[in-house]
């Protein structure tokens, strides 16, 4: 069952992170608003590393830059060291989730459209908004957010039965992130302490999967350091963005939000790659928009 609202406790290693006040006095939708934003850029940025690193050797120095940057401040080993039983299988599932959602959604973009497998992420969060309705006004926005990402996501099937399967591995992974991750985000080790403590598990997840296929970037420095940068851009500041809002959203509230992502993908395009929306995308746009606007989050 969810929590009350509540605010998070203070991070156990609070170094290196941002002030619990300067982080609480943004409103929790502009932090979503800069992960929505990173959440395509890194992909965006990996897909042209996968000919030189390979798909799960991208995967592996995403997560292990990840793990290097959370370090320093989250201290994991403390971290484990003070969680009890319940946080620590916490931690736990959501590194391994983690780990797996990453590989996944590489190996579902290297066979895949990437509006497909975005078109597949969202069905499933859909579902976690819809748990948590608890007035028309919400089914309402939620049915206008969905209208409007439909038409942005270009759905369409595919003839290929291992990348869908990849597809669908990570949508399920998605879910599982948004719910362990809004828990963690409420526990004494939320935010960046948990964070940490959760790549460093991912990170030995992945270890053994992706390091063969890492092992080329070591030998040059300008493919090592654009691996770090899809790193950073991909797993660690829309992770960050996502404790911060999860922590002050019901979990129903930010799944709904979810439906930004195309938004997002599609005002990327434009910008970044000069693909310019049509007349069926600023529809889309409009009614994800409406949705978000006119949606009120449930009294916890």
């Amino acid at each position: 069952m969810e929590k009350t609202a509540q605010a998070p406790a203070p991070s156990p290693s609070p170094q290196g992170a941002l002030p619990i006040a300067a982080a609480t006095a943004v409103p929790p939708h502009a932090w979503f608003a800069v992960s929505a934003v990173f959440h395509y850029l890194g992909p965006a940025f990996a897909v042209l590393l996968f000919d030189q690193v390979g798909v799960l050797g991208m995967a592996w120095l995403r997560i292990a830059t990840a793990a290097l940057v959370f370090a320093p401040p989250a201290r994991p080993w403390r971290i484990f060291a003070r969680a009890d039983r319940q946080t620590l299988h916490l931690l736990l599932a959501f590194g391994a989730c983690l780990a797996v959602m990453n590989c996944s959604f590489y190996l579902a973009l290297e066979r895949l459209p990437i509006s497909l497998v975005a078109a597949i992420e969202f069905v499933g969060t859909v579902g976690v908004a819809l748990a948590g309705l608890r007035s028309l006004r919400n089914l309402a926005s939620l049915g206008m957010a969905v209208a409007g990402a439909l038409l942005l996501i270009d759905v369409r099937w595919s003839s290929d039965p291992i990348g869908l399967a990849w597809a669908i591995l990570n949508g399920a992974l998605f879910v599982a992130y948004v719910v362990i991750g809004h828990r963690v985000s409420r526990t004494t080790a939320g935010g960046i302490a948990g964070l940490g403590a959760a790549m460093a598990v991912a990170f030995a997840v992945v270890l053994p999967i992706g390091l063969r296929d890492a092992l080329p970037a070591f030998g040059s420095p300008q493919l090592l350091l654009a691996a770090a940068g899809v790193g950073i851009c991909s797993s660690v500041i829309p992770y960050i963005c996502d404790q911060f809002a999860m922590s002050r959203l019901p979990r129903a509230s930010f799944a709904l939000m979810l439906s930004l992502l195309p938004l997002t993908a599609t005002l990327i395009g434009a910008l970044v790659l000069r693909q310019i929306p049509g007349v069926r995308d600023l529809a889309g746009i409009a009614l994800v928009m409406a949705g978000v606007a006119l949606h009120r989050p449930a009294n916890r």
